[in-house]
C-alpha cells in the first residue's frame, strides 16, 4: 500500500541558458563572410500542474531534488540552439505551495491550475546578434544565464466538502464506508486512520465529498497525536461533523467531553489564507455549521448514553443525529442533513464572473529607474554598489575571459547611464565598484576616463585595447589638447605653402621644368 505524504519541500532548478556561439562564416571565394554565430537556447521551466491521477506527494517525498532542462549552445550557421525541455510536475488537487517562511504563492485547487516553480535561464546572444555598423564582427558572445533555483514547500490540503472530527476509534473511518464507496482500514484500537480518507456521498440530487480526518486528541493543535498533521485538511471543508462515541469504554470520557475538547482543539488552530470566504475573510474552524452524529447507539449502553446528552446538545444549539454506522441506522436523515449544509454553503459562495483582460500598450515610461546606486563602506573604503535588473543580468552573460566582451558591457553600463550616476553620486576614480548581488557580484576599481564606445580599430578579435596600459592611457584633456595642437600645426603648414606658391617658387620650378623636358626633346629630333 502506497504511503500517504501531505507536505514535503521540493528543491526546484530549473535549465541554464545556452551560450552564443562566436563563428565567422568561411567559404570559397567570399572571405568576408560575416559572423554567423547563433543564439543559445533558454533553459526548461519547473511547472507544478494539477493532476486528477495524482492523490499523494509520496513522489516529492522520495524524489525532492528536480531539474529541468538545459538549452543547448548556439551554432555555426547562424543556428539557434535548442530550447531546454520543461519539466510539468503533477500535484494533486488542494496543493498549496509556500515559502520556507510559510508565506503563500499558490493554491492549486482545480484540475489544470499551474504554478511555475522556477523559470529557465535565458540563452545567450551569439556574435551575429551582437553585430553592428561599427562592430561588424565581434569576436565574442553572451553566455547563458543560469536557471532559477526555489525551495518550495507544498502542503496537501484535502479539498472536501464535510469534515469528519472526533476522538480516536469514535466511528468515522466505519461511517464514511458506510456512507461512500470508501474502504478506509477498520479497528477497534485507537490511531487505526493515520491518513485522511476522502468518500463521495450521493443524497438525492446532491453530490458531495466527505473527509475522514485522523482522530483528534487533547494537544492536537500543539502537535500531540496526529490531529495537528491532519487538522489542515479541515480547512477548506465547509461544514464539520463531531462524531461522537457513545459506547466508549474508557471511563473518564463521555459524549459531551469529547465534544468540548474537540472543539477546543478546533479553536486553538489558526488556519491560514488559503481558506478563505468571498470576501477574503477567513472563517476560523469553530465558527463553520455543524451537525453532531452520535455513534454506536446500537451498543449496550449506547442507546441509553444518546438519550441522556441529546438534550444537553440541543440546548447549546446543536443539529444532533443518533446513528450507527455498523448497523447502518440514521445514515439517511444524517447524509441529507449534510448535503443542506453543503448547498447552503455553495449557494453563498459568489460567482463572479471572468474579467477578460484587454491588453493595453503603453509607451515605455522614461522616469523608470533602471537601477540604483547604494554606498556602502569596506576596510573603512567606500564601495559603490550598481542594483538592478539589467546590470546584474549583463554580469552574468558576459564572459569575462575576452576582453572584447568586457569592452562591450563597459559600452553598455556606459550608454545606460551608470558612469554618470557614479559622479554623481560621489564616485572617485579609483573607488571599488560593485555590480549585483554577493553570490554573482563583480568587484573593479572604477576609472571614468575609460573611453566606452564601439569598437576600436586595430584590435585584434577577441581583444580590447581599452583594457591595455590603463594607467600609461592619456585622459581627456591631453588628448584634446594634442588634437588642438595636430590642427594648429597643419594650418600652420598650410599658411607656409600658400605663401610659397604666392611668391612663385612653385610657378618657376614647374616652367623650369618644363622647357628642359622641350629642349630634349628637340636634341633628340635633330639627331
Amino acid at each position: 500500500m502506497a504511503a500517504f505524504v501531505d507536505r514535503v519541500t521540493l528543491h526546484a532548478t530549473a535549465g541554464n541558458g545556452g551560450h552564443g556561439c562566436v563563428s565567422i562564416k568561411r567559404e570559397k571565394f567570399k572571405p568576408l563572410g560575416g559572423p554567423d554565430g547563433g543564439n543559445g537556447g533558454n533553459g526548461g521551466d519547473i511547472i507544478l500542474r494539477v493532476d486528477p491521477q495524482v492523490t499523494t506527494l509520496l513522489d516529492f517525498h522520495h524524489l525532492p531534488h528536480r531539474k529541468a532542462g538545459n538549452g543547448e549552445p548556439g551554432k555555426g550557421g547562424l543556428r539557434p540552439g535548442k530550447q531546454g525541455q520543461d519539466l510539468i510536475l503533477g500535484v494533486p488537487a488542494g496543493t498549496v505551495i509556500k515559502t520556507r517562511d510559510g508565506d503563500i504563492l499558490a493554491d492549486l485547487v482545480n484540475v489544470g491550475d499551474e504554478f511555475l516553480a522556477a523559470a529557465g535561464g535565458q540563452g545567450g546572444l551569439g556574435n551575429a546578434a551582437i553585430a553592428s555598423d561599427k562592430r561588424k564582427a565581434p569576436g565574442f558572445a553572451l553566455l547563458g544565464i543560469p536557471g532559477q533555483e526555489q525551495d518550495v514547500v507544498m502542503e496537501l490540503k484535502s479539498v472536501a466538502d464535510i469534515a469528519l472530527v472526533g476522538y480516536p476509534s469514535a466511528g468515522k473511518s466505519s461511517l464514511i464506508a458506510a456512507v461512500s464507496a470508501a474502504r478506509p482500514k477498520i479497528a477497534d484500537y485507537p490511531f487505526t486512520t493515520l491518513v485522511p480518507n476522502l468518500g463521495v456521498v450521493q443524497a438525492g440530487e446532491v453530490r458531495f465529498t466527505v473527509a475522514d480526518v485522523p482522530g483528534l486528541i487533547p494537544g492536537a493543535s500543539e502537535g500531540k497525536g496526529l490531529g495537528h498533521e491532519f487538522l489542515r485538511h479541515v480547512e477548506r471543508c465547509a461544514a464539520i461533523v463531531h462524531v461522537l462515541d457513545c459506547a466508549s469504554l474508557e471511563s473518564d470520557r463521555d459524549p459531551i467531553t469529547d465534544l468540548e475538547t474537540i472543539e477546543a482543539e478546533l479553536a486553538s488552530y489558526e488556519a491560514d489564507s488559503t481558506f478563505a470566504g468571498t470576501d477574503g475573510t477567513i472563517v476560523p474552524l469553530v465558527e463553520r455549521p455543524k451537525l453532531v452524529a452520535l455513534n454506536k447507539v446500537d451498543m449496550p449502553d449506547g442507546k441509553d448514553m444518546a438519550d441522556f446528552v441529546r438534550p444537553e446538545l440541543e440546548s447549546r444549539g446543536y443539529q444532533v443525529f443518533e446513528i450507527s454506522a455498523l448497523a447502518r441506522d440514521g445514515l439517511r436523515d444524517l447524509s441529507f442533513a449534510m448535503a443542506k449544509l453543503v448547498e447552503e454553503a455553495r449557494a453563498s459562495r459568489v460567482v463572479e464572473t471572468p474579467v477578460v483582460e484587454v491588453p493595453v500598450i503603453r509607451p515605455r515610461s522614461v522616469n523608470k529607474r533602471e537601477f540604483y546606486i547604494r554606498r556602502e563602506e569596506q576596510n573603512l573604503e567606500p564601495l559603490w554598489r550598481v542594483i538592478g535588473e539589467k546590470p546584474e543580468r549583463w554580469i552574468m552573460q558576459t564572459d569575462f575571459r575576452n576582453d572584447e566582451a568586457v569592452g562591450y558591457l563597459a559600452d553598455r553600463l556606459a550608454k545606460l547611464g551608470v558612469e554618470t550616476q557614479l559622479f554623481k553620486a560621489g564616485a572617485k576614480p579609483g573607488d571599488a565598484v560593485v555590480i549585483g548581488v554577493e553570490e554573482n557580484s563583480v568587484v573593479f576599481d572604477w576609472e571614468p576616463t575609460m573611453a566606452a564606445g564601439a569598437e576600436l580599430l586595430g584590435s585584434r578579435r577577441g581583444e580590447d585595447v581599452r583594457l591595455e596600459d590603463r594607467g600609461a592611457r592619456k585622459t581627456r584633456e591631453e588628448k584634446r589638447a594634442e588634437h588642438e595642437d595636430r590642427k594648429a600645426a597643419k594650418a600652420a603648414a598650410r599658411d607656409e605653402l600658400e605663401a610659397e606658391r604666392r611668391a612663385g617658387i612653385w610657378t618657376e620650378s614647374v616652367h623650369a621644368k618644363a622647357a628642359e623636358r622641350k629642349a630634349k626633346q628637340r636634341a633628340q629630333e635633330d639627331q
